[in-house]
């Protein structure tokens, strides 16, 4: 190594041993656990053992009886729920949730901050409130609003096609109908709760920036193209990630109350379809099987969105 090498090497050498040293003289504290140990505790009883037991249970038979003994099946469950016509139909299902909801959980509330962010007085509160009340309803009375609205006999919407010349719409009844009325419904509840974080994220952004952009003449589309957006990313990729791991188990309040996973199970989704298992079929082998498939490709999905939210977020530091 040459002198000058050296040189540029003995600073950093230098700066490593207190860092080092540091760590080694640190000593181990109780303190910082002892307060983690509530949290720990419920997450444990409540997320990773029931967890555990479900993965044990998808191997056995069992109708959930007491007198019953659960029956080691190996791995029957899993192929018999691959091979069923109703667990494939509910993954697609499941799908066409997800791929609904993203205009309603993503598009619409990003456009809709954007846009109203100078919205002052009156206007801001009017707007406020109309995007704001879904979001506090209880999902079974906005589903028990929505089977009055869409009644085929009596619905508001129902007459109020009727007026306009259309023939009466099976909007829970009719298999082409049901799937998108019931996606609509749930992306219905969550605009308000979506916009009030793009709102949020929105505020956020430091104004000198688009300042500093009007002053060099951009317009109000190269503002949000090049200033908004990106700085919003992080809000987008969360709501997508929220979207895709919860959007179709946010359904499960409409299709219990509303459809009961029909007609003819155009409506069932996977979370649906865990739930006849285990409470109505009474099928835990099954249900927990099915849980664990669940669990494993919702997962991977997870693993993405985080891998993609650490390539593509910008912040600002």
């Amino acid at each position: 190594m040459t002198d000058i090498q050296a040189d540029f090497a003995r600073p950093m050498t230098i700066a490593r041993a207190p860092a080092r040293a540091r760590r080694q003289r640190e000593p181990f504290t109780i303190s910082p656990w002892l307060y983690l140990t509530p949290a720990l505790v419920l997450l444990f009883v409540w997320t990773y053992i029931p967890l555990v037991e479900t993965f044990q249970l998808s191997f056995y038979q069992w109708n959930m009886l007491p007198s019953a003994t659960p029956r080691y099946v190996g791995l029957k469950n899993y192929e018999r729920l691959m091979a069923l016509p109703d667990m494939r139909n509910a993954l697609w299902n499941t799908l066409y949730y997800i791929l609904g909801l993203f205009p309603m959980s993503v598009i619409i509330p990003l456009f809709v901050a954007i846009w109203t962010q100078d919205l002052t007085g009156r206007a801001r509160m009017i707007y406020r409130g109309l995007i704001f009340v879904p979001m506090i309803v209880a999902p079974v009375v906005a589903a028990i609003l929505w089977r009055w609205l869409l009644n085929e006999d009596q619905g508001l919407i129902m007459l109020g096609l009727e007026q306009l010349g259309f023939g009466r719409i099976g909007f829970l009844t009719d298999p082409t109908y049901a799937l998108a009325t019931l996606t609509w419904i749930t992306g219905w509840k969550l605009i308000g709760f979506s916009t009030l974080l793009f709102s949020a994220a929105n505020a956020g952004i430091n104004p000198s920036y688009i300042e500093a952009a009007r002053i060099d003449g951009a317009s109000r589309w190269g503002i949000i193209r090049d200033i908004r957006l990106p700085l919003l990313s992080p809000t987008i990729l969360l709501l997508s990630m929220m979207t895709i791991l919860f959007g179709a188990q946010w359904s499960f309040a409409y299709i219990n109350v509303l459809t009961n996973g029909g007609p003819l199970k155009s409506t069932t989704n996977i979370f649906y379809l865990l739930w006849e298992y285990g409470f109505e079929t009474m099928s835990a082998g099954w249900s927990s099987a099915a849980g664990m498939i669940v669990f494993l490709g919702f997962a991977i999905l997870a693993a993405g969105c985080m891998w993609l939210t650490k390539r593509f977020a910008v912040y600002d530091n």
